[in-house]
């Protein structure tokens, strides 16, 4: 087993760790990752693709910059975003292929 993983975590380490899995355990949240898997939308494009609030997607986009969990670029007046982690993404993969394997 590789050493880093049994040393005792910092508080910096501990907290992003919590707040990544914080932002998992959200629906609403795991629904807008999923969808930027497949590529980069739009504030609306999102909003329409998941049926919800473009205020809701604004929300929850903000808290998953914030923790670099998807990047975002403009074109015009339009922002668009991808996800920004592939460590994190392969984690949701497989916790959805786990979940639909049972």
């Amino acid at each position: 087993m590789d050493d880093s993983y049994t040393k005792e975590l910092d508080e910096e380490t501990l907290f992003v760790v919590t707040q990544t899995f914080k932002a998992l355990s959200d629906h609403t949240r795991v629904r807008i990752l999923n969808l930027l898997f497949e590529k980069e939308y739009s504030v609306n494009e999102i909003a329409e693709s998941l049926n919800l609030r473009q205020s809701t997607v604004s929300h929850q986009l903000r808290f998953l910059k914030n923790l670099r969990l998807v990047k975002y670029r403009r074109e015009g007046t339009t922002i668009y975003y991808s996800h920004d982690d592939e460590h994190v993404i392969n984690v949701l993969q497989q916790m959805i292929q786990h979940a639909l394997h049972h």
